[in-house]
């Protein structure tokens, strides 16, 4: 019992320490990040399977064009050899010779055939018998097989698309969420900013107070300013922990992964390149995929009209057969008869009941609807853009405003300060002051964000 406990003890040790020796830290820019979630994200993962997957489809869909072979060998045993029934043509030949040559019976009268002769039954084969097969087709001619061969390369940019699709949502999320924790992280410098100026005044405002020039409600009003800056403090701090983590989830990263953010953010890089570019629909993926889809659905009208068309193909068999009372099938001194069959068959089709009519008319409605999917599409992306570049533009003149107002509430507030210091302002103004600074500070960086975001989504 006592092995047994130190046996689980050691396996407990040892599972705690593999997370430890297993841990990694990453140092990215944001186009590390992006890399990095590339080939790690499991979206991206599954995006790259799924183009496997419709290679393997195209491989299945090609094996129709080329020859078919396949064998076998059978050995039969028959316990009781099937009997059959068959015309006595042994009475009738006879009959038939004694007809001809007039012979009499013992009366002297001609022999008669009789009307009915009657059945024979007789066993017929062996109890043992073999067949060694191989046999081969080949498709000539299949509308519907060369249809399926010309789509495989659009199939497989479709694919492929929509793998492209998915590393672009994949790269715009890390990007956002990088970048609000780069914000968040200079949010982080700001509180504790704060924090050593609201400690430097409650210090002073406690030696005023020591002096006699300070009541004790103006101590407690700081520290109760303190306190929110701190419990703020402590809240945004959560958030970036859950950034973090939402993060590392979407890069593909183990969550006990060390992550540091290296890029640093700035109003000119935010302002660069905004709104520079002329939009083109084609640079969009999810237009792409539709066009691809539209090709596709082409390919697929022509595939059910091509049902219409016979189908021609080419086969052939070789085999050995043996047949025996005993069981010597392997005895290859006796002998194996050959049989060898070549032909070609034409399958024309006739009727099914409308069935091949229904099917191009549902590919056609199905490329229909694939139009209209494009249309929409089309539509969509008018209103996105139009809708980013009012996003934008609001957003940098936010980002300006919010800029000006914290400048300000911090010039304010460094008034209101020295006022207090030297006796002619009230400890109330400063701290109005300062939570008023608090504010502005949040509301530039939550700017700040929004332009990203707005960014980004362009």
């Amino acid at each position: 019992m006592q092995r047994a406990s130190k046996f689980f003890a050691w396996i407990g040790m040892t599972a705690l320490a593999i997370p430890v020796m297993a841990q990694e830290t990453h140092n990215f820019s944001v186009s590390q990040a992006e890399e990095y979630a590339k080939k790690n994200s499991v979206q991206v993962k599954k995006a790259l399977t799924n183009v496997e997957i419709q290679n393997q489809t195209n491989r299945e869909i090609t094996s129709a064009a080329y020859p078919q072979l396949s064998g076998g060998f059978t050995i039969n045993y028959f316990p009781k050899v099937p009997v059959q029934s068959f015309p006595n043509f042994i009475s009738a030949a006879t009959y038939g010779v004694l007809t001809d040559e007039g012979v009499k019976d013992g009366s002297g009268n001609a022999i008669v055939a009789p009307t009915d002769f009657g059945f024979i039954q007789a066993q017929f084969g062996t109890k043992y018998t073999a067949t060694a097969e191989i046999s081969g087709s080949q498709l000539l001619f299949d509308g519907q097989v060369f249809i399926g061969l010309k789509a495989r390369k659009s199939v497989m940019e479709f694919a492929n698309k929509q793998r492209e699709l998915t590393e672009e949502m994949v790269k715009a999320n890390v990007n956002k969420i990088y970048w609000q924790l780069v914000v968040g992280k200079k949010q982080m410098e700001a509180f504790d900013v704060n924090l050593t100026t609201l400690e430097k005044l409650s210090n002073d405002t406690k030696a005023l107070f020591e002096n006699g020039f300070r009541e004790k409600l103006d101590i407690d009003k700081i520290e109760v300013q303190i306190l929110n800056l701190k419990t703020e403090k402590e809240r945004v701090q959560n958030q970036l922990t859950n950034g973090y983590s939402a993060l590392k989830f979407l890069l593909g990263m183990p969550q006990k992964d060390q992550l540091t953010l290296t890029d640093s953010i700035t109003e000119e890089e935010l302002k660069k390149d905004i709104l520079a570019d002329e939009f083109k629909y084609t640079e969009r993926k999810d237009y792409q995929l539709y066009q691809i889809a539209k090709r596709l659905g082409d390919l697929n009208v022509k595939r059910y009209k091509y049902a219409y068309y016979p189908t021609l193909a080419a086969f052939g068999t070789y085999n050995k057969n043996a047949q025996r009372n005993k069981f010597d099938i392997f005895n290859f001194s006796k002998q194996w008869f050959t049989t060898a069959l070549v032909g070609v068959k034409l399958s024309v089709p006739i009727f099914d009941g409308f069935a091949k009519d229904a099917r191009v008319k549902k590919a056609k409605l199905e490329l229909q609807q694939t139009l209209y999917d494009i249309e929409n599409t089309t539509q969509t992306i008018d209103n996105e853009v139009e809708q980013a570049r009012v996003t934008i533009r609001s957003s940098l003149l936010t980002m300006d405003l919010q800029k000006r107002n914290a400048a300000l509430a911090e010039r304010v507030y460094n008034t209101e300060k020295i006022k207090y210091e030297q006796g002619l302002g009230s400890n109330l103004e400063v701290i109005n002051a300062q939570a008023a600074l608090k504010t502005a500070q949040i509301n530039y960086y939550a700017s700040l964000i929004d332009v990203i975001i707005a960014k980004v989504d362009y």
